[in-house]
């Protein structure tokens, strides 16, 4: 059995869906989530670190995850940052999918990063 119930996917795992697991493991008292990525990055993207610091949440020890099928199965919920991930999930896990449509953060400026970690702690804030 996994501590875990919902599952935040992204591309590369290093931003949105860290940001999303981080909060949401920070509000809810009883579910847990875990995040990965499609193709996960190597490392936490530094304007993340920054920008999840200014919330007083720490991310720096959070590691990109590669996205497994052992997750979908195990997971109750499966939340996709954006349409792009949408093909990576089999047909059979497509109920337990939400699409967030959130904007990506590659190569935009801070101010954008914030309008979007405000946006994603919205949404997990009504979920939790």
């Amino acid at each position: 059995m996994r501590d875990w119930t919902i599952l935040f996917v992204c591309k590369g795992n290093s931003g949105r869906s860290q940001m999303a697991e981080a909060f949401f493991n920070r509000l809810s008292r009883t579910e847990k989530a875990v995040s990965a990525g499609t193709s996960p990055d190597p490392g936490i993207h530094p304007q993340t670190v920054q920008i999840m610091d200014e919330m007083g949440i720490d991310v720096r020890q959070q590691k990109p995850k590669l996205l497994t099928e052992d997750m979908m199965e195990h997971a109750q919920k499966i939340i996709v940052m954006d349409s792009e991930v949408l093909s990576a999930i089999p047909p059979k896990y497509l109920q337990k999918v939400e699409n967030w449509n959130v904007e990506k953060l590659l190569r935009k400026p801070i101010e954008h990063a914030r309008k979007v970690r405000d946006s994603i702690k919205e949404k997990v804030c009504q979920m939790a």
